[in-house]
């Protein structure tokens, strides 16, 4: 299915546009529905998203938690079992694991840790900016190397 082969149900109809200022018998002729002057009758008139009124709106009355660290860092993540998918021998790089869709750019600004869930089954040549032990262990355990970046 694509866009241009959507219908509306049969039976369903298709409603039409509301036009406004078209005159009186059309129901939104002289003040096109919006009623005489007051805040909605402006133009560019409304209140802004959140606005109850001037009762302290709810965002504001809930209360307010946790804290955002400024200085975390943002390191993807990759456990041992997904590194099964590579060939014998590969050198396996940040870069690689992106293409494959193991890690997201976004996720990863400041490095790549290898996790050691799972098992290993294939010897490769694993390099990130960091390791847990046991990754260290299984990926040694297959006769492969480990190079931080």
């Amino acid at each position: 299915m694509k866009l241009n082969d959507l219908r509306p149900n049969e039976g369903g109809g298709k409603k039409s546009k509301k036009r406004v200022g078209r005159g009186i018998s059309s129901g939104y002729g002289k003040t096109s529905g919006k009623g005489h002057k007051g805040q909605n009758a402006r133009s560019g008139g409304g209140v802004r998203p959140g606005f109850e009124g001037g009762q302290m709106p709810l965002f504001r009355r809930l209360p307010k938690r946790g804290f955002t660290n400024i200085f975390a860092k943002e390191i993807g993540t990759v456990n041992i079992d997904d590194l099964n998918r590579f060939e014998e021998g590969t050198v396996v790089t940040p870069e690689l694991l992106m293409e494959e869709g193991l890690i997201k750019k976004a996720h990863s600004k400041d490095g790549v840790k290898i996790l050691g869930t799972g098992e290993l089954k294939v010897k490769l040549t694993v390099k990130a900016q960091k390791f847990s032990k046991t990754a260290i262990e299984k990926i040694e355990s297959t006769g492969g190397k480990v190079e931080v970046i």
